[in-house]
């Protein structure tokens, strides 16, 4: 496929850096310039082991946008962790609702707290708006059944994550009494007792509370 100039010329820079300094500030221009043309570069740049470059690749993807999902998912490498937890925080950053599976896998079965946390994130902020009503809810439920079961996630981090992936979700599930009611559950014994005793899940827990049913937040605070 041939690119245009402009980013031509960018992806070339990155493909010819000799060094991680190089690579960083190639990777950093080429994600700048947003342009669609450049995403399959960044998705590559994600296997490096250059942890910056991959930063400002995901930064550059997230800009890009939807039409960087494609290419990200046809590129996920099974065999390279880092290319794969790279590419779910991009996808999580992203939104769209083709990174769902992905998103899921990571938040249930990756082996990295920040990996799971950036699933859990993007759960709660998938772009639904735009979607057929009979798919938005079946979408959101397959986001809240993941993130119930984050809850007991063995890590702070991840469960301070599902918190505020709930709370963005919820306003999602407004038509829906039982899932509306499966998050103020879960946010309310969170409130009251994080797992590992961490006053953080509980504080933000309670904050969410407090923002979705302020009665319900109440209630918590003065058990």
């Amino acid at each position: 496929m041939s690119l245009s100039p402009p980013v031509a010329d960018l992806v070339a820079a990155v493909q010819r850096a000799d060094s991680a300094l190089g690579l960083l500030q190639a990777t950093q221009a080429l994600a700048a310039s947003a342009h669609p043309d450049g995403a399959a570069c960044l998705v590559e740049v994600l296997g490096f082991n250059n942890p910056g470059a991959a930063v400002a690749a995901v930064d550059g993807l997230v800009a890009i946008g939807e039409p960087a999902v494609a290419t990200i998912l046809a590129n996920i490498d099974g065999n390279n962790y880092g290319a794969r937890a790279w590419a779910v925080r991009a996808l999580a950053g992203i939104g769209d609702v083709r990174g769902l599976a992905v998103l899921e896998d990571a938040l249930g079965q990756d082996i990295g707290p920040s990996v799971r946390r950036a699933a859990a994130r993007g759960l709660g902020q998938l772009r639904l708006a735009g979607l057929p009503a009979d798919e938005r809810g079946p979408i959101a439920a397959r986001c809240l059944a993941a993130l119930l079961a984050g809850c007991g996630d063995g890590e702070w981090v991840v469960r301070y994550a599902v918190v505020v992936g709930l709370e963005a979700l919820a306003p999602e599930l407004r038509g829906d009494p039982d899932g509306t009611g499966a998050i103020l559950s879960a946010l309310e014994r969170l409130s009251r007792d994080d797992p590992d005793g961490a006053s953080v899940v509980c504080l933000r827990a309670a904050l969410a509370l407090s923002r979705l049913d302020p009665g319900a937040a109440l209630e918590a605070t003065d058990g």
